[in-house]
């Protein structure tokens, strides 16, 4: 069995998501270790629920920290304090600059809570509604220099319902992220994610 990936839990909020993969990490579905639980947002609440789960924790606010790259020198650096393999944002509200997604190149996911390409950005449970559709859902993707545009690993499609409102749409994908987004780090944590320009292809299980 080779040794557990490290993983990094970027986050801005509660982190939900962040619990999730927490705790598969934790139960063994995913084949890896929590090294750290990060927030530029020093009070975030998300951060004393890893701590209560034994994480290590660390924050520094972007507040006051020009140009970007500047407070994503130091996200670097911390992150290479604790061996990081693979980044994982969950509710981390900062655009990324080059520097860091160059830093980590294809080792950055994220999951965004619509079918992309269909409503990047934010407020997309309104935009989903506003627009008509009849299905939305999520997806897991690897991090680029654009927002919500790098290579898709996996979705999950939810139903839009007639009387759906923003609360329990949002609600009702918030379970599948969740669950494809621990799917998508384990995945990588098993070694079956080849990334092929924007093709993310997922191999077979590695004969033990």
């Amino acid at each position: 069995m080779p040794d557990k990936t490290k993983v990094g839990i970027l986050i801005s909020g509660r982190g939900s998501n962040m619990v999730s993969l927490l705790q598969g990490m934790r139960d063994g579905t995913i084949h890896g270790e929590p090294a750290l639980v990060f927030s530029n947002v020093p009070d975030a609440p998300g951060l004393a629920k890893a701590a209560e789960l034994g994480v290590p924790t660390e924050a520094l606010s972007h507040k006051g920290l020009k140009p970007r790259s500047k407070h994503e020198e130091r996200v670097i650096e911390i992150l290479h304090r604790y061996d990081v393999e693979l980044v994982c944002l969950a509710g981390y509200m900062r655009l990324l600059s080059p520097l860091l997604v160059g830093e980590f190149r294809n080792r950055i996911f994220n999951i965004h809570p619509a079918l992309l390409p269909a409503f990047p950005g934010l407020h997309v449970q309104q935009q989903a509604i506003d627009y008509g559709v009849k299905i939305s859902g999520c997806t897991v993707h690897v991090v680029d220099e654009e927002c919500d545009h790098g290579p898709i690993i996996v979705q999950a499609a939810v139903p839009v319902l007639d009387d759906d409102t923003d609360e329990t749409l949002s609600a009702r994908i918030l379970k599948e992220e969740h669950r494809v987004y621990s799917e998508a780090v384990a995945l990588y944590c098993a070694g079956r994610l080849k990334i092929e320009g924007r093709r993310v292809r997922i191999t077979e299980p590695i004969a033990r």
